[in-house]
């Protein structure tokens, strides 16, 4: 399993926090400072309360003092209307930011899973073979899942919780210094509860975040393998080892969990606490008559020390309020910085300018860029003084000293000089793992050559645009990929443009037009989990005929009939003759008896071209090629 776990990915790295909320801003410039303005009010109402008590018991103290109570109705009956009055605003402003920060929160995972594909789609291929599928898979599940709890509660919240701390401190310090600070002492031993307690909670949920990408890692590679854990009995080793991953994350989350469970109960009874210990001051001072140390001059009074205990109690709250989000921000940033990660990921490099146009030929020869389609596809080749050189598209596809590492320093192809003619089938016989699939990938430019040149109709590949590049090349690989969609749709995907007559005229091609008809909707039978309800053969077909709809003037066949029988084979056989007429092919087989009539048979071994010549010339020099055709010497 291919090791894809960064330094950035065990710890959320300072900045992550600042780089999300940039991100959601760049996305909802308006919709989300009018959010963060609704929950900016709602806060602040919320600390509200306690000041209206103070103004109503000063109120009544004083009433009490004088005896007048017909005077106390008026004054108590406006702070009243007052309150309320800020209630409906504060409920006003709380619906209001509820319902942006849910249009904000799945309209930034939309956006986001937007752009994470956008950006896998530019990533090279060297990306996903050193990838877990199942790692990636995650990214699009379990890490967008953990920024939509972060960004529709856990910030609002934490907004909310420190303008309402702020609130209810400043109130405390403008009514009482002495009790403010006896809750300041409550607030000192609850923040060093809350550094211990998170601290660790924190780690462990950040392991948890790793391990569930492991675990979804694991399962797509067995849910994949599912045939061949049958065939060799190996289900007892499979849940094994599904036991080791099961429980690495278990323990983690169950960890993470335990300390985030305990951290709320401690954070309430210190709260409960300190509401005693704040009681049990402002009563021994109000019982010794001590002065009142205050901004607002007010002495000390049991106005004061009511609405204290109240204030207390919600400057409590609100810090267990922030408390409780920590271990929700802590797995939303490990989320978002995976999701960084991959979007930091460099994509694929393009530097060519050369380009693919449809062209049409003058009276004197030339060649002339033009919109419509002729069939005629030419190279233009833009120059530095300003000047454009057409180059008709014709499939000559040469090899000069070509060295290539997949590892630096691990050099797995030597000076590889070939040729291939307009119109020639090359062919690569050798044992796995000599090389002939990774030729075939520096053609495509999957992968870029480590030394040497590689020329396309006289043009360095380096130079042309990969799109259209890989747009003048058609492949079949050894592994089928079919698509979720009809069969025309999955023929089509060689060529959008293609008529359903252009589809079927591909299939009958490839010699698949009577199984296809023979289905039950025919052409238009849906192919669900990668063509599971047709055979392997049958898929080998349809991405046979999905290469000759795209009727491109370079063919590549990676092991195109390995999955075939001997029957099929010699259906196909024809079907590929008839596609490789005219057209450059690059043809790799296991079977021997596919490549007789190519033009040139290159023999690899080890990363170097070792034979080459036509069947016969091969078969005379009675060397590696003779050995692999007599059965000598066997490719695996």
């Amino acid at each position: 399993m291919p090791n894809n776990t960064t330094a950035r990915g065990r710890r959320a790295p300072k900045g992550v926090l600042g780089r999300l909320i940039r991100t959601v801003f760049q996305f909802y410039p308006v919709l989300l400072p009018v959010a963060l303005v609704c929950i900016l009010i709602n806060a602040v109402v919320s600390s509200m309360p306690s000041v209206f008590m103070q103004n109503a018991i000063a109120v009544v103290e004083e009433t009490f003092e004088t005896g007048d109570w017909s005077s106390a109705s008026g004054p108590i009956f406006r702070l009243l209307t007052i309150l309320i009055t800020l209630y409906i605003i504060s409920l006003i402003a709380g619906i209001c930011y509820t319902q942006l920060m849910a249009i904000i929160t799945q309209g930034t995972l939309a956006k986001m899973r937007e752009k994470m594909f956008d950006h896998m789609q530019d990533l090279p291929i060297r990306y996903f073979d050193t990838h877990n599928h199942g790692d990636i898979m995650s990214f699009y599940t379990n890490d967008i899942d953990t920024l939509r709890q972060m960004i529709s509660q856990s910030l609002p919240q934490l907004m909310i919780s420190g303008v309402t701390l702020l609130s209810v401190f400043c109130i405390m310090i403008y009514y009482s210094i002495w009790l403010a600070l006896v809750v300041i002492g409550g607030v000192v031993i609850m923040t060093f509860v809350t550094r211990y307690v998170s601290g660790h909670s924190s780690r462990y949920f950040l392991r948890q975040q790793m391990a569930i990408a492991r675990t979804e890692g694991f399962m797509e590679e067995m849910m994949n393998g599912q045939k061949v854990i049958k065939v060799f009995c190996h289900e007892d080793g499979a849940k094994a080892d599904f036991d080791k991953v099961n429980d690495e994350l278990f323990e983690n989350s169950e960890k993470a969990n335990r300390y985030a469970n305990i951290l709320m109960p401690l954070l309430g009874n210190i709260g409960n606490v300190m509401y005693v210990v704040v009681a049990l001051v402002g009563g021994s001072l109000l019982l010794a008559g001590a002065p009142n140390l205050s901004l607002s001059g007010m002495a000390l009074s049991i106005s004061i020390v009511v609405p204290f205990l109240n204030m207390t109690k919600q400057f409590a709250g609100a810090i267990g309020q922030v408390s409780n989000q920590i271990n929700m921000i802590v797995m939303g940033l490990a989320g978002a910085n995976r999701i960084f990660s991959l979007l930091d990921e460099e994509p694929e490099k393009d530097e060519g300018y050369v380009t693919l146009v449809n062209a049409k030929e003058l009276e004197d020869g030339s060649l002339e860029e033009c919109s419509e389609r002729t069939n005629v596809w030419a190279w233009k080749h833009p120059h530095h003084d300003g000047t454009v050189t057409y180059t008709r598209l014709q499939g000559d596809v040469r090899f000069f000293d070509v060295d290539f590492a997949y590892v630096p320093g691990k050099t797995v192809l030597h000076n590889v000089t070939l040729y291939a003619k307009p119109g020639q089938k090359v062919a690569f016989v050798g044992s796995t793992g000599a090389g002939k699939t990774t030729i075939t990938n520096l053609i495509n430019r999957f992968y870029d050559i480590a030394d040497g040149k590689i020329r396309y109709d006289g043009i360095n590949i380096n130079k042309i645009k990969k799109d259209d590049l890989r747009r003048s090349l058609g492949i079949v690989l050894q592994e089928t990929n079919l698509f979720t969609g009809t069969v025309m749709e999955n023929i089509r995907y060689g060529n959008l443009d293609a008529t359903d007559g252009e589809c079927m005229a591909a299939a009958k091609l490839a010699g698949a037009d009577d199984f296809i008809r023979r289905l039950p909707d025919g052409y238009d039978t849906m192919l669900t989990g990668n063509g599971a309800n047709l055979s392997q053969g049958q898929r080998q077909l349809l991405a046979i005929a999905r290469a000759a709809v795209a009727d491109p003037p370079v063919m590549i066949m990676d092991e195109a009939t390995s999955s075939i029988d001997t029957h099929t084979e010699a259906i196909v056989q024809r079907g590929m003759d008839a596609l490789m007429m005219g057209r450059t092919t690059f043809v790799i087989a296991h079977r021997l008896s596919t490549v007789q009539n190519s033009d040139a048979i290159m023999v690899l071994d080890h990363g170097r071209i070792i034979e080459r010549g036509t069947h016969d010339d091969l078969i005379k020099l009675n060397g590696t090629y003779y050995q692999l055709y007599t059965g000598a010497l066997e490719l695996d």
